[in-house]
């Protein structure tokens, strides 16, 4: 019998700092994560989209322990990470959860060979003897598709598409059940980008990965993921099924993404939005996206809308935060049409 348990859990969380410049008579604050709530099952991979400053790169960083919250939950396999003392949670996240950065060229210690870099985790949770650690440096390696050799060269040797092959070896050196990929191709070229992805494609189908997958490119981002979660300004305000999401989501926001990488035999003009990215230190009243979405009116300037299941569908499978969301039939051709029209009336 499955167990119903999620591998991760996010609660209400909500996560802020203060903002570049504050001081004794400046208290401002980022408000990176408002109020999310995420639930993460064995062997799923769920995407996260959104603008840069929406909070995807937070939002990663909540569930690998490297943020604290500063309200609400985070739970693994069912109990509080932060509750757990020191040594318990980073023995949990430390064995339970990889992290693949956005550009190993910085996350990997320049100095260390690729073999000192693999066996350290091993090393810091004692894992095996030191044979089997050597063993399963070699078994890593192979894993990722890199020669043996590799393991006497430094970061600096090895391309970019290597690097990130080593850091995705470091990430899943402890066997951990979940792999959070934070752009894990934004700094390799074109031509290498698809090989990253096939090979965590594979990893996932052979290990039996749950994966986050964090990334701007939101066709990718569709295609590598069972679900699919759109951010903005540190709120989530939609999930969907990924087979679904660019052309039935029922957010604008997450249709007006999805419109700006229309496919070539249906080329269209992406959705038009008013205005730049609000402050996260001082987000709009109400829903946060209703400075930019021409369907606002003043019902949106006085509530966050609470989460409610699209009609037809599995509740929970695909929801969504609006007073006026996108109806289920409605074309990007219309939507184009639509905010164009009020454009030129506002």
């Amino acid at each position: 019998m499955t167990d119903p348990t999620p591998l991760m859990e996010l609660s209400d969380v909500h996560l802020d700092y203060p903002a570049r410049g504050s001081g004794l008579l400046r208290r401002d604050r980022v408000h990176a994560l408002v109020g999310a709530d995420l639930a993460l099952a064995p062997g799923e991979t769920v995407g996260v989209v959104g603008e840069s400053g929406c909070g995807k790169s937070t939002l990663a960083k909540v569930l690998v322990g490297i943020a604290r919250p500063t309200a609400g939950t985070v739970s693994h396999r069912g109990r509080e990470l932060w509750a757990m003392d020191p040594a318990e949670r980073r023995a949990a996240i430390g064995t339970g959860v990889g992290m693949v950065f956005q550009d190993a060229s910085t996350a990997l210690n320049r100095r260390l060979s690729v073999h000192r870099l693999l066996r350290d985790p091993l090393d810091v949770h004692r894992r095996g003897t030191p044979a089997e650690r050597d063993a399963r440096v070699r078994e890593l390696l192979g894993l990722v598709g890199l020669p043996r050799h590799v393991a006497d060269a430094l970061p600096g040797q090895l391309s970019g598409g290597q690097r990130q092959r080593v850091a995705i070896a470091r990430a899943l050196a402890l066997e951990p059940a979940l792999l959070v990929a934070d752009e894990p191709t934004s700094a390799l070229d074109v031509s290498v980008r698809a090989q990253i992805l096939n090979l965590l494609l594979d990893l996932r189908a052979r290990l039996g990965l749950a994966m986050v997958f964090v990334s701007h490119d939101i066709q990718t981002v569709r295609r590598m993921s069972d679900r699919v979660v759109t951010m903005y300004l540190g709120r989530i305000v939609e999930e969907s099924p990924a087979e679904r999401v660019s052309r039935h989501a029922r957010h604008p926001y997450t249709r007006a993404l999805f419109s700006a990488t229309p496919g070539l035999l249906d080329p269209i003009e992406p959705i038009p939005l008013t205005g730049p990215l609000p402050s996260a230190v001082r987000p709009p009243s109400g829903c946060p996206f209703r400075t930019r979405c021409w369907k606002a009116d003043g019902r949106c300037a006085e509530s966050m809308p609470e989460f409610r299941d699209a009609a037809g569908e599995t509740p929970g499978g695909h929801r969504f935060r609006c007073h006026h969301p996108v109806a289920a039939e409605e074309t990007t051709h219309q939507l184009v049409a639509q905010a164009t029209e009020a454009k030129e009336r506002s």
